[in-house]
């Protein structure tokens, strides 16, 4: 089949068990069809009930799904649609595996990790017609729909912060003729809060398993180069990852900077005190996800035909932005270790405390200290007296 004989607007399901791959997929998918009707699934199960059950353009599945297994998928397709586009993906690049496939006729094999590109190409040439594009325009709020009610609705679906780093060019820039390094790219996208969560959270999916994922460090390096690269490309491909409206960036700016200076804080506190620095810089670059994740919100409310001032800003944050946060780390899975580190920036609570929950702590107040402000206040804090820090040493962290 090809894209000439599509029906306008194509059905497709998406069959892939990882949570962060499946997303990866749908982005790349709509980015070539924004107006693609879109069923996505995590286990073979739920494919087969959907494949009986609906009619289909194109099937992207994984082989390895749980359950029915994206082989046996693609065998009970081609006894009723030989020539229904089947994407069949893998982890299993061996001749054997190849060999076992390809009498079942896939539209195409493509083992993991993906090549973004080569996927790209393979959606366009079935979806498109040469020399076509789909454009989608931004649908309208609801009538009567209220600033407050559409960030309630949101809460639980956002995609998260908008970029603080060009990831195009971060990935360019850490290719070396032998690959990506990944010390490179750390270098380039550690500042961004919402590639490290990705990163993160995806290195302690289902598809992954040890110990907890808490840094950027460890999360790049269990995901490898070419799964890391793709998830941190795959986030340009999402909506609204680049703030357009000016008031709104400033804020991300703030948000942006406040998030730096406690990581900063955190990571030299610690190492003073010979505690996990990576870790505490982490939890002070995610603190403001859910600020931020927030403002990207506001600016669909925007696009979709809100108004938007200052003051609107402001409220949206005071009421909604810890919330956004805490949906975004429950939902994403992080590590609660790493949980507990972010919310100690906050607040202590109970009796007994980490010194890395001090840490953060001290950390974000010293953030939040303006130029003119002394660090003698802070010195005879609770939080430095616990841990035996005083003004000598916060000057030094602070000048460091």
């Amino acid at each position: 089949m090809t894209a000439v004989d599509l029906p306008a607007v194509p059905r497709v399901l998406i069959a892939e068990a990882d949570p962060w791959s499946r997303d990866l997929l749908k982005q790349v998918l709509l980015n070539v069809r924004c107006d693609a009707r879109l069923d996505v699934c995590a286990d073979g199960q739920q494919a087969a009930t959907l494949l009986r059950d609906k009619t289909y353009d194109l099937i992207l599945a994984d082989w390895e799904l749980p359950g029915v297994d994206g082989l046996s998928l693609l065998r009970s397709v081609r006894q009723k649609r030989r020539s229904l586009p089947f994407i069949l993906l893998s982890s299993r690049n061996d001749s054997a595996s190849v060999r076992e496939a390809l009498p079942l006729a896939p539209t195409a094999y493509l083992t993991k990790p993906l090549n973004m590109e080569g996927l790209t190409q393979r959606l366009q040439d079935l979806l498109l017609n040469e020399g076509e594009s789909v454009y989608c325009e931004i649908p309208p709020l609801a009538p009567g729909m209220t600033l407050p009610v559409f960030l309630e609705r949101r809460r639980d679906a956002c995609d998260g912060a908008p970029l603080r780093v060009d990831v195009k060019d971060a990935v360019q820039h850490s290719l070396t003729p032998d690959g990506l390094d990944l010390k490179q790219l750390e270098d380039r996208v550690r500042i961004d809060p919402q590639i490290t969560a990705v990163l993160i959270a995806a290195a302690n999916s289902a598809g992954h398993h040890g110990t907890p994922v808490q840094t950027l460090s460890a999360a790049l390096h269990k995901l490898a180069a070419g799964q890391s690269m793709n998830l941190i490309l795959g986030l340009a491909l999402k909506h609204n990852v680049v703030l357009g409206d000016p008031a709104l960036l400033a804020y991300a700016e703030r948000h942006w900077q406040l998030s730096q200076d406690t990581a900063d804080y955190a990571r030299r506190l610690a190492r003073m005190l010979e505690l996990d620095h990576e870790r505490c810089y982490s939890a002070g670059i995610l603190h403001r996800l859910g600020d931020l994740a927030l403002l990207r919100c506001l600016e669909d409310w925007r696009q979709g035909g809100g108004s938007l001032d200052d003051e609107a800003i402001g409220e949206s944050l005071d009421t909604f932005g810890a919330a956004y946060g805490s949906a975004l780390r429950a939902r994403w899975r992080l590590p609660l270790e790493l949980r507990q580190l972010i919310a100690a920036i906050y607040s202590l609570e109970g009796g007994v405390y980490s010194r890395e929950s001090l840490v953060m702590n001290l950390a974000a107040q010293m953030a939040r200290l303006t130029e003119h402000e002394g660090l003698e206040a802070l010195a005879g804090s609770k939080t430095a007296r616990l841990l035996r820090v005083g003004l000598s040493e916060l000057t030094r962290v602070r000048k460091a």
